[in-house]
């Protein structure tokens, strides 16, 4: 008979992937669950990054190699890996291996700053201003702050990485004389914590998210290819007196980040 892989039984732990500074990740799968094996594997990997336990750049061995440590089939492994290809957790490189990318953000949907999430999940932010000056509100902007059009705003446009990698394109419109909107500042930290500091408080917005595809310009800022699939969010934020204090205009990398919703029940 041809030898077949070893079985991991039920809740066994085998050793797993290791990352380049931890000790083996230790995996398990419970072959009596109705969950698919390729799936219980894909999920104790992602988690695994998420926390950190996988860090980027750490290589997963060959699915032959991944198989006979876990005493999986190659095609189970191959479909958990790919799974997680496809989600743009792990890449494929030739004459390298199967590798760990930056797992893919994922922002609560409340008032918050995108600076002050990603910091919070460990994700090293950093800013980059590309325009910080002063213009005529369009009637968009000037309907969403309440102002005149053609009225002067402030315009601040910023590229915001984690990792090292651009993550997004923001575009927020301000009224005129609202804080000191120093560019430096801007660079090192987030737009609503300079807000709170200079004694705005954030009381509540009003948000609105899409999809489309990525033009040739935002794809290049973003580093991904034109006509890459993008999130966007468009914000108007109200202080504590009623007053529109901001209106942004978001895109995101898909690939790199996604919005998180929860949902009540109605009685």
């Amino acid at each position: 008979m041809p030898h077949q892989p070893r079985s991991a039984q039920p809740g066994q732990e085998t050793p797993g992937p290791e990352t380049d500074h931890a000790t083996p990740l230790q995996l398990s799968v419970d072959r009596t669950s109705p969950v698919p094996l390729y799936f219980q594997l894909a999920q104790q990997l992602e988690a695994a990054i998420e926390r950190g336990r996988l860090a980027p750049g750490s290589l997963l061995g060959n699915e032959i190699e991944l198989a006979g440590r876990l005493g999986l089939s190659r095609p189970t492994v191959r479909q958990a890996i790919q799974s997680l290809v496809d989600k743009g957790l792990l890449v494929r490189r030739r004459g390298v291996g199967t590798q760990v990318v930056h797992s893919q953000v994922k922002r609560p949907l409340e008032l918050s700053s995108l600076y002050d999430d990603l910091e919070a999940a460990g994700q090293r932010p950093a800013t980059r201003v590309l325009r910080n000056t002063v213009q005529p509100a369009t009637a968009e902007v000037a309907a969403a702050l309440g102002v005149p059009e053609g009225a002067e705003v402030r315009l601040i446009e910023r590229l915001r990485y984690a990792h090292d990698e651009p993550m997004a394109y923001l575009r927020n419109h301000l009224p005129i004389g609202l804080f000191d909107c120093d560019t430096a500042r801007l660079e090192t930290t987030g737009l609503y914590r300079m807000m709170r500091s200079a004694g705005i408080t954030l009381h509540s917005a009003r948000q609105t998210v899409g999809a489309r595809a990525a033009t040739a310009e935002e794809a290049e800022r973003l580093t991904e290819p034109s006509g890459a699939p993008l999130l966007t969010m468009e914000r108007t934020t109200f202080d504590d007196t009623g007053r529109a204090v901001e209106f942004g205009s978001h895109i995101y990398r898909a690939s790199r980040y996604s919005f998180e919703f929860q949902l009540l029940v109605r009685p």
